[in-house]
């Protein structure tokens, strides 16, 4: 989780320092260079650094030399001593496109995309000649959302490396994203007769249509299971779109064999301290009492920011959808970018690196939260500032409902909330890539919810009227109504587009992206109950922290 769950920066890599100035012998240079990368491949990160700065000191008008240190950085989670090196090479040979992009891949690293837009529109007047320069400005293009353009460059990777299955895989998961389902599916299965192992695409394949009797990969995929597959990932992305698969043919207690036997691998080697997450949900609770509302000092008035938050798989991406078909509206996406401007402003009053959550907590509280709510805005430019609201649809951002009213007031929060068992059984059959550790076990979701639920029950007790519920439920049954609540809520006028959510031909990045692209549908309120025996453990849990499950 971000913020409050930020950890160090590894700093394995020192700084280089070039000894004097003398006549590159490229020959010597490329030899120590491959003596480096001979180094990395041998994962002997150690000598590899040992190796480079001795490559720097002796070389250091060798660009390349720079550049293979910018890399070896990134390897060692070094970002800003990979922006360094990099900025060496560049100092030397401005114009080389393997640089540029380096230098792209470190600012995303950073967050720095105000920068990286400047940098994307510098290097479109460059031919990318080989795949890996082609995927690599395609990924820089996807991530400022110019997914059309990126698909094109994947495209000439494929085209110049056409039995490098990830090349397919690329342009399926921007396909997936702009709602060509059809095409991406076949970039999927184009992918995995490339490359068998390539499991990620079995998972995300299945998760593009309603799977039929007549048209699966059940068998394909049991088959695959029962081979000789070690990777421990492997077996969870096989399990998971069986799970998928099983459900969407109705074949109700294999799905749930195979999505608990996959969610046990995943959360067996993961390392994950639940205890810590539900100590985290109190102390932000005792922290941010009423008290703390009434003494604030002086915000900023920025009225710009729409925050959707809430539990994953609670009709966040929905809610955003009907938003941003209005004009005035943007979709910006998942920003962590509140989280990261709180955190950086804390590390910013002296303190060092790493911080306790207890005592970041308490220190945030004594923030000039009028600066944070302009570092926020600011750390939004450009995606956001082109109309005159933008989405921030991050779940997340529940952790700091209190600090984002106390540096932007007038910023408009929307809560969703979903019948309890729903919520927990969709968070709990999808396969979340780096988030969400909680949800792979039926009790530490259990209790993850019940501390949630307290969390958004004190926010409601200390800041009254400030947050709008959507309850999913709701919507789907009176999605009109609700939609202009919704926009009412926001101080916007009703436009009917809001109502034909499902032909926004903006991209949606999120698990949701197949379903947002329909018309609404009620078919996943009560779907929990396909598997009330098996899901007995979250049932108990929550009826025991007073949380009806009887809806």
């Amino acid at each position: 989780m971000p913020g409050f769950f930020v950890g160090p920066v590894s700093s394995m890599l020192t700084t280089m320092k070039p000894d004097q100035t003398n006549k590159l012998d490229y020959s010597a240079a490329r030899s120590l260079e491959d003596r480096v990368w001979e180094q990395i491949g041998k994962n002997n990160v150690k000598r590899a650094i040992a190796d480079c700065q001795q490559l720097n000191r002796q070389h250091p008008d060798f660009a390349s030399g720079w550049h293979t240190a910018s890399k070896l950085a990134m390897i060692t989670k070094n970002v800003p001593m990979a922006v360094t090196a990099i900025d060496k090479a560049l100092a030397i040979e401005p114009k080389n496109t393997e640089w540029l992009l380096q230098k792209g891949s470190c600012l995303v690293k950073l967050g720095r995309m105000k920068e990286l837009t400047t940098l994307v529109e510098r290097l479109s007047s460059h031919e990318m000649k080989t795949a890996y320069q082609c995927s690599t400005f395609g990924m820089l293009l996807t991530l400022l959302g110019q997914r059309e353009e990126s698909v094109v460059h994947f495209q000439k990777a494929a085209a110049l490396e056409p039995d490098e299955a990830t090349h397919y895989y690329n342009i399926g998961c921007v396909q997936r994203t702009l709602g060509d389902f059809e095409s991406a599916e076949q970039n999927f299965d184009h992918a995995i007769r490339l490359n068998p192992t390539n499991y990620e695409s079995y998972k995300v394949r299945s998760d593009l249509r309603t799977q039929t009797p007549a048209n699966n990969h059940v068998e394909f995929l049991e088959k695959l299971l029962d081979s000789d597959i070690d990777e421990k990932k492997a077996k969870v992305h096989i399990c998971y779109a069986l799970a998928k698969e099983h459900e969407d043919l109705g074949e109700f207690e294999r799905s749930f064999h195979y999505l608990k036997t996959g969610s046990d691998i995943r959360r067996r080697y993961m390392q994950y301290n639940a205890q810590r997450d539900l100590d985290t949900f109190a102390s932000i609770q005792e922290t941010f009492d009423a008290d703390l509302f009434k003494d604030a000092n002086e915000s900023d008035s920025n009225a710009e920011a729409i925050f959707i938050l809430g539990l994953p798989r609670t009709g966040t991406t929905l809610v955003e959808r009907i938003l941003s078909s209005h004009s005035d509206v943007f979709a910006a996406g998942e920003l962590n970018n509140f989280a990261l401007q709180m955190t950086n402003l804390v590390k910013g009053e002296g303190t060092s690196e790493k911080i306790d959550r207890d005592e970041l907590i308490a220190l945030s509280t004594k923030l000039d939260f009028k600066k944070l709510g302009e570092a926020y805005i600011k750390s939004t430019r450009p995606l956001a500032g082109h109309t005159a609201r933008f989405i921030d649809k991050m779940p997340l951002n529940y952790l700091y409902v209190g600090l984002i009213h106390l540096a932007l007031p007038n910023s408009k929060i929307i809560r969703l909330q979903r019948d309890p068992m729903d919520t927990c059984y969709a968070i709990y059959k999808q396969l979340f890539f780096g988030a969400y550790p909680f949800s792979y076990d039926l009790e530490e979701l259990g209790r993850f919810y019940v501390a949630y639920h307290r969390l958004m029950d004190h926010w409601q007790s200390v800041l009254p009227g400030i947050i709008h519920t959507v309850r999913y439920e709701e919507l789907v049954d009176d999605i009109e109504r609700q939609s202009r609540d919704l926009l009412e809520f926001c101080g916007l006028d009703w436009q009917p587009q809001c109502l034909n959510f499902h032909e926004n031909i903006e991209a949606s990045t999120t698990a949701s992206t197949v379903q947002v692209r329909q018309p609404v549908y009620q078919s996943s309120v009560g779907k929990w109950r396909n598997y009330e025996k098996q899901l007995q453990p979250v049932v108990d849990i929550l009826n025991d922290a007073g949380i009806s499950v009887s809806g």
